[in-house]
């Protein structure tokens, strides 16, 4: 059975990890790449064109989800699998903070991903089928100061994907809450630069996006 999926934050990363792990163990799936463009997402498209369609969107744009899934729909049909994985980091003292980069980030880490979930939904409950995977943080139940944002934009984006869980049990579609510690990814490097190196970046241990 072909699946169609969709992935956001696909262009590095754990997104570009999920969309090459899933290539290699579902053959029959075609995949929709969605970030906000540029060469890396048309390379990781271009490693399987026949399968993989790259969708550039700027998720912290409120209007950007439907003509997306439009796109989507219209390429592959409807989704079968969502995976919420695009994110914005941000650290640093709260009264210094610009408050347009943190409407920003909370556009991205939990308005758009519960965007995305309404526009598939309703075609999932049809079918009773279909998962939702939303990937928030370990940050989002082990806060570390000077990140209060982004522990909690991960804790809301957290919090309503197993609320959701909950809701849909018994509905045949399923929902997955992901909570990584720290990866060897841009976003790592980008925390590592912010908290400068101190006890809670070099006391835990790290992983790759491959695992």
């Amino acid at each position: 059975m072909r699946r169609h999926v969709m992935v956001t934050g696909a262009s590095r990363g754990i997104g570009e990890a999920i969309v090459e792990e899933l290539s290699a163990h579902w053959p029959e799936a075609v995949f929709s790449l969605v970030a906000r463009g540029g060469e890396r997402l048309e390379a990781v498209a271009r490693r399987d064109p026949g399968r993989r369609r790259a969708l550039p969107a700027d998720l912290s744009e409120p209007d950007a989800v439907a003509p997306l899934v439009e796109a989507a729909h219209e390429a592959w049909g409807p989704v079968d699998v969502l995976i919420n994985n695009a994110g914005l980091y941000l650290a640093g003292p709260t009264a210094g903070l610009d408050p347009e980069a943190f409407e920003r980030l909370l556009a991205v880490n939990v308005r758009s991903p519960w965007r995305l979930t309404r526009a598939v939904l309703p075609s999932m409950l049809e079918r009773a089928d279909g998962t939702i995977v939303d990937v928030a943080s370990v940050a989002a139940f082990a806060p570390v100061p000077g990140t209060p944002h982004y522990s909690g934009s991960k804790a809301a984006l957290g919090g309503a994907s197993e609320a959701l869980y909950g809701e849909l049990r018994r509905s045949g579609v399923h929902v997955l809450t992901v909570y990584p510690g720290p990866i060897h990814t841009d976003m790592g490097a980008q925390a590592q630069r912010a908290l400068g190196g101190g006890a809670a970046t070099r006391l835990v241990p790290w992983g790759t996006p491959e695992g």
